[in-house]
């Protein structure tokens, strides 16, 4: 599959002016001029995009969603459902991370990994972590460095959950292990071995990771922490932990620019931030006696609506913002053929309108999947 996207305005994600890209099936063949003669002499099909007044941007990564659906903390018919391909590429997602949350028990990592390999077929690229909330956390070969180096899609270990009451109330020590573990078995077979924290509203706040990271050897470009946006002095930490190395992660909300723009107007590391979806996680809202008010769906459509706004908004440039869900994000998870527009790189692409930043095209490892703003690809039971 041949396809040429003409005089586009590219965002790699740093800006390259008006280019041509050439994609040669599900790669990135050539950023340039590009002949459309010498195409047309090949003798093959191919596909011509015309580009002009769009932005062409990688596809964006979700480092934290919950493929299976989540929740259930107010019972059996509170559980969630499964996402659909349609919904991620209607968000700009062409890669995503899946993990498990609260419920280990009537969610299974097997059923993770056969519903990440279902989406890989259809269309978008998936990886997933081992492990839920509890300490010790379920695996599928017995240990977390075992499904990291045995499992191709494992690439590290989530949501393990700190400063939360419905967490296993792990030690330092036990955490120094799976974080160990974890590392080890990324180091082993070539991926991330990042262990990604769940964070609570528990006014302890990131400390068992300070405390970590002060008592054991362990590199804090190996831990990557979300829900940080809970509160000012939470995320007033989580920026203090991204000085030492971490990363951190928001959950997009309908607050997130503000919380990106505070994170900026402090000093944090921007390197170091990314944001993810939850996507068709549970969004349960709990008083002081630990009693559920009540429960959301998180989409995975928020992530692009905010990152649009605060574009729009003036709070960051378009490279600023985009490397949020783009080039931060695959450093974080060491995915190094994506979130980024280069010769020999993934073919994860969108094209956006300049004016609005509407999606008009997705591209995902070579394979149009939205074309003018028309779903072209669907999952097998939508």
């Amino acid at each position: 599959m041949i396809t040429l996207i003409k005089n586009a305005e590219v965002y790699a994600p740093e800006s390259l002016g008006r280019q041509s890209i050439l994609l040669l099936n599900d790669k990135i063949a050539k950023i340039g001029e590009v002949s459309e003669e010498s195409l047309a002499g090949l003798g093959v099909d191919y596909k011509i995009i015309e580009a002009s007044g769009n932005i062409v941007t990688p596809g964006f990564i979700d480092p934290h969603i919950h493929l299976l659906g989540g929740g259930g903390e107010g019972g059996f018919a509170t559980r969630t459902p499964e996402v659909q391909l349609s919904d991620l590429i209607q968000s700009g997602i062409t890669s995503v991370a899946g993990l498990l949350g609260t419920d280990g028990t009537t969610r299974h990592l097997s059923s993770l990994l056969a519903k990440a390999r279902g989406l890989e077929i259809e269309g978008i690229s998936t990886y997933i972590y081992t492990g839920n909330y509890d300490v010790p956390t379920p695996t599928i070969t017995g240990n977390v460095k075992d499904d990291a180096i045995l499992i191709d899609k494992v690439i590290g270990t989530a949501e393990i959950a700190i400063s939360d009451s419905r967490s296993g109330q792990p030690s330092v020590h036990e955490l120094a292990k799976i974080v160990g573990q974890t590392r080890v078995g990324g180091m082993l077979s070539g991926k991330a071995g990042i262990t990604h924290f769940h964070t609570g509203p528990g006014k302890a706040y990131l400390s068992i990771l300070h405390q970590l990271l002060d008592e054991y050897e362990l590199p804090a470009s190996n831990l990557h922490v979300t829900h940080v946006t809970r509160s000012k002095e939470l995320f007033d930490d989580a920026i203090k932990l991204a000085a030492r190395g971490a990363f951190v992660d928001i959950t997009a909300d309908e607050e997130t620019f503000e919380w990106i723009s505070y994170y900026k107007e402090n000093n944090g590391d921007m390197s170091k931030l990314t944001i993810s979806t939850d996507g068709n996680g549970s969004l349960p809202v709990f008083n002081e006696e630990g009693e559920l008010l009540g429960l959301g769906v998180a989409s995975t459509r928020t992530m692009f609506e905010q990152l649009i706004k605060t574009i729009k908004a003036g709070k960051l440039t378009v490279e600023e913002a985009l490397r949020l869900v783009t080039a931060n994000t695959a450093e974080a998870l060491k995915l190094e053929n994506k979130g980024v527009i280069a010769e020999d790189r993934d073919a994860d692409l969108l094209v956006l309108s300049k004016d609005t930043y509407e999606i008009e095209h997705v591209i995902a490892k070579g394979q149009h999947m939205i074309e003018n703003g028309e779903v072209l690809v669907r999952g097998t039971f939508e």
